[in-house]
């Protein structure tokens, strides 16, 4: 298995700790990196994707609950919760990850750990997010590429 993959499930196990029974987070990532040792490159990654996770939790809620709207985050199950915490941490904060990846880890960890239903879930909220980002994002661009073509371009009073 991969070291990120390693990296994600260990993130997931700690997040999923951290939320279901409050424990301190500096303390779950030490049991957990103990009972499962990652190389350092792979503890690097698991670390900042918990702190960050962690970090922006209300930002991340906010965009969950927007998106899932008729699932309330309380009544999620905590493994679906922080399944789509971590990937959206991915694709909006993080952007180290690309988001095709970032949305296939989701679904993988969602198959291993979530219900029956999960990785549908999972799949819908993250492809909503992407398309609801992609949609602002595609008009942006043109529009400024066009005004600085436009200021780039020589006037007609300087020639």
């Amino acid at each position: 298995m991969k070291i990120r993959r390693q990296a994600r499930i260990l993130a997931l196990q700690a997040l999923f700790e951290v939320d279901s029974v409050n424990h301190p987070v500096e303390a779950v990532l030490a049991q957990r990196l103990e009972d499962k040792p990652l190389p350092p490159d792979g503890e690097v990654f698991a670390r900042a994707l918990v702190l960050g996770v962690l970090e922006h939790q209300s930002e991340l809620d906010k965009l969950i609950a927007a998106i899932a709207s008729d699932w309330p985050l309380e009544q999620m199950a905590i493994i679906d919760r922080n399944i789509l915490r971590m990937a959206i941490h991915e694709i909006t904060l993080d952007e180290q990850t690309p988001t095709k990846v970032a949305i296939n880890e989701a679904v993988e960890l969602a198959k291993l750990f979530g219900s029956e239903s999960s990785r549908r879930f999972v799949n819908g909220v993250l492809g909503t997010l992407v398309s609801q980002q992609s949609q602002p994002a595609r008009s942006k661009p043109r529009s400024a590429s066009r005004r600085k073509a436009q200021n780039d371009s020589p006037s007609k009073e300087s020639t």
